[in-house]
């Protein structure tokens, strides 16, 4: 398993697991949008022979980077590969100075809202009717200013 920063070159590959991941109501990124994050933001990628099986993109443009995305295929989950790309994107944010990270998570993604809390995020609000489909979200931060996960 490798987990790097996403190149211009990797596109096509993140926008095929993109659309597998995620339905409309979900918000998922156009080909555009992952080519404008690869050069303003950070998306790291997880490989596995080669393969893209997961991706993490932040939101840096901002007082506090926000964990706008992340996706893992479905043959590759149970295998701590979201809790590592977590941990490898809280230690470049931590090198690039900022103190605080916050997500939005659907209120019925138990999974996720799982793994979250396991890494240290706090459930800060819910914002009601936040996705297509009037799904609440629940605004999540995580402080790792004076430790790492």
């Amino acid at each position: 398993m490798t987990i790097r920063k996403a190149k211009s070159t990797d596109i096509s590959e993140l926008f095929k697991l993109e659309k597998k991941l995620f339905s409309a109501e979900n918000f998922p990124l156009s080909k555009e949008s992952i080519r404008y994050h690869i050069l303003n933001n950070l998306i790291y990628v997880t490989l596995i022979d080669k393969e893209i099986v997961a991706y993490a993109l932040v939101l840096i443009k901002r007082k506090n980077p926000k964990l706008y995305s992340l996706g893992v295929s479905e043959v590759h989950r149970g295998k701590q590969i979201a809790t590592k790309l977590l941990d490898v994107i809280i230690q470049k944010l931590i090198k690039l100075g900022f103190k605080n990270i916050t997500l939005e998570v659907r209120t019925d993604n138990t999974t996720a809202i799982n793994l979250y809390t396991k890494l240290g995020f706090n459930v800060k609000k819910v914002l009601k009717s936040f996705y297509l489909d009037k799904c609440d979200a629940y605004l999540m931060e995580h402080s790792y200013a004076l430790k790492t996960l």
